[in-house]
């Protein structure tokens, strides 16, 4: 008789409801020039009510190689995806295939989630020249309503569950985010209180083309990109090929665009806090918000006047890497600040790990993931062992007809991503891979903040910053480092540009912390010559 209560007993926890889980998923938001500033109630609903990762970064600065990674908890060089185009593998068959069957829609599934996927998928999703078009659903979705292409606000199509609904320029109608917020809404009303939900909440925002609410238009009159900070609009001598051949000063035309920009895009966001808003309250209202983690972030930062250029992201630096990451659920600590290091690889782990509340931390075994989930950081424990080092990776894109270069003379072939002026933020010498490593001391002092960057050009350029010294990565340090130091570093990036799995967060690589007091006196000259 014991045994059989022991045994009924036990039946409420084998069988309890999972968590539902929400992840809302922004476009080029950046943290590092003030991103969040707009976002009121997401930073007192999802901040101040749970955990603000303060040192969360993207493992790739552009949109459809993170969200690769974002899906999948692969870094890029496992993923395959090396840009926004098919023939980089953008939503390929390739991707189909190899990389979509496993992403956290489908390992979620088999859990009994019911499953939910609105606005941007990825770039070339859809389109004619993607497999599959607009009747493409990826396995692992219930409900499938996402965005044909890249982001929009008007005029634009989604795939409603394999079929085609097209939409125009009628605000009440078309706006996107409001449709992914009403979308969104809609499916958490319909959900029933014993059944779990894993929900990707995807709006544009604040993409260009940076179309706002009426109602926001004229917010932010004023408002210019910021100029309180040592990057704006300097010139670099001493970076990589694309940013040394930046012209500086900026002209009035690129100050204009970057200004522009800069308020553009905090306009759109208002829409974004007003998705959030709503999204909580539905929760609220059916009762599930104790029962719900609700993430915040987006799949890289941007810039706009940062080292003279205009606006964008692909850079290897600060403000095109960090990105904004709020949680708030069960256990959660409320108002709580977490500096441990975590990247867009992590999201996959972290999410399945929530979960499987019932179960130890996932084993990556089970998993194949790159990334390691941080479930265990979100009570405020203390983790001496959390990884160190995280990868950073990017592939260039160049166009190769130098006509089509916005008839800038003397720019092409080979750049991309150039405004009106001439300025261009894309090149194909701008390929890199990084190490970002920050070192935490048990009392969370930090005790080593670094990144190393090699690119993949004719120079074998070099980039390596203290950011303890100097946050605002002014001074490459390659020319003055310890040889040895360098030889450790590319060692360790090497290792981590092939890993997969499990050694991706446990390298067998000797620590070692960076002297930044050896250096050498000699400065090595940089060349403006075009390499590729």
């Amino acid at each position: 008789m014991r045994a059989l209560q022991v045994l009924f007993g036990l039946i409420p926890f084998l069988y309890a409801k999972r968590p539902n889980i929400v992840f809302i998923l922004t476009d080029d938001l950046d943290v590092a020039m003030g991103g969040m500033t707009p976002l009121e109630k997401t930073r007192r609903l999802l901040g101040e009510a749970g955990a603000t990762f303060s040192n969360a970064f993207a493992s790739t600065p552009i949109c459809c190689p993170s969200r690769s990674t974002i899906l999948s908890g692969r870094y890029q060089h496992n993923t395959k995806v090396l840009n926004n185009t098919v023939d980089g593998n953008c939503s390929s068959q390739a991707w189909q295939d190899n990389i979509e069957p496993s992403t956290i829609g489908a390992r979620l599934q088999p859990l009994g989630y019911k499953t939910f996927y609105a606005g941007k998928y990825l770039n070339m999703y859809g389109l004619k020249r993607s497999p599959g078009g607009v009747g493409h659903v990826p396995k692992g979705w219930d409900s499938w309503n996402a965005l044909v292409g890249n982001s929009r606000y008007y005029n634009y199509s989604i795939s409603r569950n394999g079929k085609e609904e097209k939409h125009g320029d009628d605000f009440n109608k078309d706006y996107l985010t409001n449709l992914v917020a009403n979308d969104s809404v809609a499916f958490i009303n319909s959900m029933k209180a014993d059944t779990p939900f894993f929900m990707i909440v995807a709006p544009p925002a604040p993409h260009e083309p940076w179309d706002s609410d009426p109602k926001y238009a004229d917010l932010y009159q004023n408002l210019t990109a910021p100029r309180d900070n040592q990057q704006w609009n300097i010139h670099r001598a001493d970076a990589h090929w694309v940013v040394r051949n930046v012209p500086n000063p900026m002209s009035e035309t690129s100050t204009k665009w970057s200004d522009n920009a800069y308020r553009s895009r905090w306009r759109c966001l208002k829409s974004v806090d007003d998705l959030v808003e709503s999204i909580m309250n539905a929760l609220n209202e059916t009762q599930m918000l104790d029962d719900t983690y609700i993430m915040f972030s987006s799949d890289h930062g941007y810039h706009t006047g940062q080292f003279s250029l205009p606006y964008d992201k692909r850079q290897p630096y600060e403000f095109d890497l960090r990105i904004p990451l709020l949680i708030r659920g069960p256990n959660v600590k409320p108002n709580s600040t977490i500096p441990y290091p975590v990247s867009t690889v992590d999201f996959a782990p972290t999410i399945l790990d929530l979960a499987n509340q019932n179960s130890k931390k996932l084993r990556f075994e089970d998993t194949n993931f790159d990334g390691e989930s941080f479930k265990t950081l979100l009570n405020g424990s203390v983790d001496t062992s959390w990884r160190q080092n995280l990868l950073i990776e990017y592939h260039g894109e160049g166009l190769n007809d130098p006509a089509t270069v916005y008839n800038c003379p003397g720019l092409g072939p080979g750049v991309s991503e150039c405004v009106p002026d001439c300025v261009c933020d894309d090149a194909s010498n701008n390929t890199f891979a990084c190490v970002r490593r920050q070192i935490y001391s048990e009392n969370l002092n930090l005790t080593d903040d670094l990144v190393y960057c090699e690119f993949v050009d004719k120079e074998n350029f070099i980039e390596v910053y203290n950011l303890i010294e100097d946050p605002a990565q002014l001074k490459n340090l390659r020319g003055t480092l310890d040889p040895t130091m360098l030889e450790d570093l590319n060692m360790q990036l090497i290792e981590l540009s092939s890993c997969t799995g499990e050694e991706c967060s446990t390298l067998d690589v000797p620590p070692f912390r960076v002297d930044f007091d050896r250096t050498h006196e000699k400065e090595e000259t940089i060349q403006n010559d075009h390499i590729f």
